[in-house]
């Protein structure tokens, strides 16, 4: 029965990747003591398939071709943020992470050598306690050989425990301090009072106004949108919109006072409805130039991405899946659905036109070879020339027609199938010599990977914390985005509950990501021409 078992995974490359998925995920999702390995686990699941079935390989592009999914879903996700974090504080950020990370890079060789560890392996394990899978196939492809997989496989588990233990004890030693989550979206509704009784709108938008947004008012018993050059008076109301409740009741004071009530309640000419953006011509256009039915008034109220409520600043762009609150006339109702599209399956909707030209600019970019003095010829491989693509792309957002974003469930979905037919392809192929690597030198490779962790996190952590002062929700972003795996950030964002870290690993993980893709072909290049 075994004998026939390991026939069919030897014969069926497709059903033993997605075995190793299946299983994988599954195996995923057990907790320890609130620890889990996620899509991480789909390695080592296809590590002991490899073991039990030698004869299993998968072969052919699938596990680049899911590497490139994962990348690219990363850059198009980030680009935005991720130079935006070029200038100001992003710039030390990024300066701390690399010192850590090439300083975990100098301790894997440092202590490789000492320790007689063949340099495939040391890549490896350097790769895997940076949880890059980037950085490990470009260690493949220099070495052109499995070791840097068994090194990886071996030091994965604790890349990324290891950051998390270390974030968990920083924070019970500091003790940081956060404001309350703040909600994005407050409204008011103000009775005009007679102090601005008697001026025009536009005239109150560069003082008492500014902040907030008008959205409705209210004269002669109507409710209507209001213009510019609308006169105020007495008795009045308006509604307004802002980030702040402070700002409203600021309003409020110069104004007049708040009355809640008066405008929500009449909706006989202006409605409130809330539609899914569904159509691409509403999507990556800033809302000041954003198209808008003719003839009739209309605004928008407030926009509800996923989890949180957005005013609508002019510079704000829409996304699939985004649902907007719009003020229309009530019998203009069906044309506001028609005109932003009012579908949910948006959320997972995007062009393969732009997915598919995206991708191939990006390993035509992988391919272009980069002269370095006396060590040779890099390029950014497959790990780099998508991903420095799709940071392009995702910070262009549309050119033309051509939408290069996409919805945020389709891209966790893209990023984590890419990831997951990686990983299975890398720890089926590496199973064999996993086990008897690990037979021989698994315990030394083991604490050679554990150093290399330690190393980067407490570099970024301390040297952050007690020499740069950096703010805490801001640095285990950048201690996230230095070692990588998106299970950090996750517990960094409920050490440090602000959206910071989430902004500091979008501004981090794509730099290094590149910067350990190049260090490690710089290493392999170095070693393979001494060797020879």
């Amino acid at each position: 029965m075994l004998d026939l078992a390991r026939d069919i995974l030897g014969s069926q490359p497709i059903l033993t990747a997605f075995l190793a998925i299946g299983v994988g995920y599954l195996v995923g999702q057990i907790s320890v003591a609130g620890f889990s390995l996620g899509v991480g686990a789909v390695l080592f699941v296809g590590l002991a398939i490899g073991a039990f079935a030698p004869k299993a390989q998968i072969i052919g592009p699938i596990g680049l071709t899911g590497l490139i999914m994962f990348l690219y879903g990363i850059g198009i996700l980030y680009g935005r943020q991720f130079f935006e974090g070029m200038v100001g504080a992003g710039q030390k950020y990024n300066l701390l992470a690399l010192v850590a990370c090439l300083a975990g890079l100098l301790v894997a060789l440092g202590l490789g050598h000492v320790f007689g560890i063949k340099i495939g392996h040391t890549l490896g394990l350097y790769a895997g306690s940076m949880t890059s899978t980037a950085s490990l196939q470009a260690a493949l492809d220099v070495m052109k050989n499995k070791d840097p997989s068994i090194g990886y496989s071996i030091a994965y588990p604790f890349g990324v425990i290891g950051p998390i233990l270390c974030i968990y004890f920083m924070t019970r030693g500091v003790r940081p301090k956060f404001p309350a989550k703040a909600q994005r979206f407050h409204m008011g509704e103000i009775a005009i009072g007679d102090s601005v009784a008697g001026r025009k709108l536009g005239d109150l938008m560069a003082g008492p106004l500014a902040g907030v947004q008008v959205t409705m008012m209210r004269h002669g018993g109507r409710n209507f949108v209001p213009s510019p050059d609308v006169v105020l008076a007495t008795g009045d109301a308006v509604m307004v919109t802002a980030e702040r409740e402070s700002d409203i009741a600021n309003v409020a004071a110069q104004l007049g006072r708040l009355e809640p009530g008066r405008l929500a309640s009449d909706r006989a000419d202006l409605d409130y409805i809330r539609v899914f953006v569904g159509r691409a011509a509403m999507v990556g256009v800033p809302l000041s130039g954003l198209p808008m039915p003719a003839g009739y008034p209309t605004h928008l109220l407030h926009v509800r991405r996923y989890d949180a409520d957005l005013v609508p600043a002019p510079d704000l762009m829409l996304e699939f899946g985004d649902r907007v609150g719009v003020l229309t006339p009530p019998e203009r109702k069906e044309e506001i659905r028609r005109h932003f599209g009012d579908t949910v399956k948006a959320a997972a909707e995007f062009s393969y036109v732009s997915l598919g030209i995206g991708m191939v600019l990006g390993v035509l970019l992988g391919l272009i070879p980069i002269p370095i003095p006396g060590v040779g010829v890099v390029t950014l491989g497959i790990g780099g020339g998508p991903l420095i693509v799709a940071l392009i792309l995702g910070r262009l957002r549309r050119t033309g027609p051509m939408l290069w974003t996409m919805p945020l469930p389709a891209n966790i979905v893209l990023r984590n199938f890419g990831l997951a037919m990686f990983l299975a392809t890398v720890g089926v192929n590496a199973g064999q010599p996993f086990v008897r690597t690990v037979a021989e030198s698994g315990f030394t490779m083991l604490f050679i990977g554990v150093a290399v962790l330690l190393t980067t996190v407490a570099i970024v952590l301390l040297v952050g914390h007690f020499v740069m002062k950096i703010p805490y929700d801001d640095l285990v972003g950048v201690a996230s985005g230095a070692t990588g795996n998106p299970a950090i950030l996750v517990y960094s964002t409920k050490m440090a509950p602000t959206e910071r870290p989430d902004i500091g690993y979008a501004m981090i993980f794509p730099s290094m990501t590149l910067v350990k893709v190049i260090a490690v072909q710089i290493v392999g290049l170095l070693a393979v021409g001494g060797a020879q």
